[in-house]
């Protein structure tokens, strides 16, 4: 008798219904139906509207703030674990709290450690998700994670630019592997920006590891939230020559004045994924999908198939 895979469906929190919307679309499935019930102190309760009895549940949620998203995640998880689905991947394109992989002073927590052991104990089986603040963040997983690269679709819009004269660039030490995997495809130069910073979010001093004059430069990073490094940083290189200066940043955060200092510096473009929703519009920002990328990922997991060629980084 021939094995049956179990059917796949795919589900989403509610902040992130339109991202869920489009990988389901690319999937091939229609987006599953979930109801959240809400008590007038705040508190909230998901319900499947459809049975998933010895499915495969996708559950899609970027856990970005407030804490709900996380929480709606969670829940939703568990609530898949005891309606007897078969198979619960939780699809986290953006990894929240994942800033806190270690203990960089005392009595502080190790946020993307608990946020693991919860995932875990609400009862995923499986963990897809993109970019990680913190490659090592994996090793926090004792389930299975699939972490995807942003490159594989970040690199071709790259190149349909046409630059010539191209460099990579990191805004921080931090990022300087990201940096030279990106060069390593596209066969340019290097530089890393060295910053201090006094207290979380403001930069003290900035200085240059490289050459970009007459350069175009590409800064990488996997985030951007207050947008005071990638504007610096895009200021710094243009006062030291380079003809243009764009940025590839997986997460668009973008909290507090991001958007204002983005349009008011140095930088050409602003090239992010819908990991997390735009909370406005704006010139510089150009939004390339990630939803291709899961579906087939997704796709590639659920019929058991090798995911190795997606990993271009």
């Amino acid at each position: 008798m021939p094995h049956l895979e179990p059917e796949a469906k795919v589900f989403a929190c509610s902040q992130s219904v339109y991202l869920a919307e489009k990988i389901a679309e690319k999937y091939g499935v229609p987006l599953g139906k979930v109801t959240f019930s809400q008590y007038s102190d705040g508190e909230f309760q998901p319900s499947y509207e459809e049975s998933i009895r010895g499915l495969r549940v996708f559950i899609v949620c970027s856990t970005f703030p407030s804490a709900d998203n996380l929480m709606e995640l969670l829940l939703m998880i568990d609530a898949a674990k005891r309606a007897s689905a078969r198979h619960i991947t939780a699809v986290i394109p953006y990894f929240g709290w994942a800033r806190q992989d270690r203990k960089d002073k005392p009595r502080v927590p190790i946020g993307a450690k608990l946020v693991a052991k919860l995932l875990e104990s609400a009862g995923a089986t499986r963990i897809m998700t993109m970019d990680l603040h913190a490659d090592q963040i994996q090793g926090f997983f004792e389930k299975p994670v699939d972490h995807l690269f942003a490159s594989t679709i970040f690199l071709p819009y790259v190149k349909s630019l046409g630059l010539d004269n191209l460099t990579i660039a990191s805004p921080d030490m931090g990022g300087s592997k990201r940096a030279y995997a990106y060069s390593k495809f596209l066969e340019s130069d290097v530089v890393i920006c060295y910053k201090q910073r006094k207290v979380a979010n403001v930069i003290d001093t900035m200085e240059l590891i490289g050459e970009v004059k007459g350069r175009n430069v590409i800064l990488v990073d996997d985030m951007i939230d207050t947008g005071g490094t990638l504007a610096k940083a895009a200021d710094l290189m243009i006062e030291k020559g380079a003809l243009s200066v764009r940025a590839i940043c997986t997460h668009a955060i973008l909290s507090g004045e991001a958007y204002e200092k983005i349009e008011n510096s140095q930088l050409s473009e602003l090239i992010v994924t819908d990991s997390i929703p735009l909370k406005k519009e704006s010139n510089k920002i150009r939004v390339v999908s990630c939803a291709p990328l899961f579906a087939e990922v997704m796709n590639m997991v659920h019929h058991n198939n090798s995911i190795s060629g997606k990993f271009l980084m």
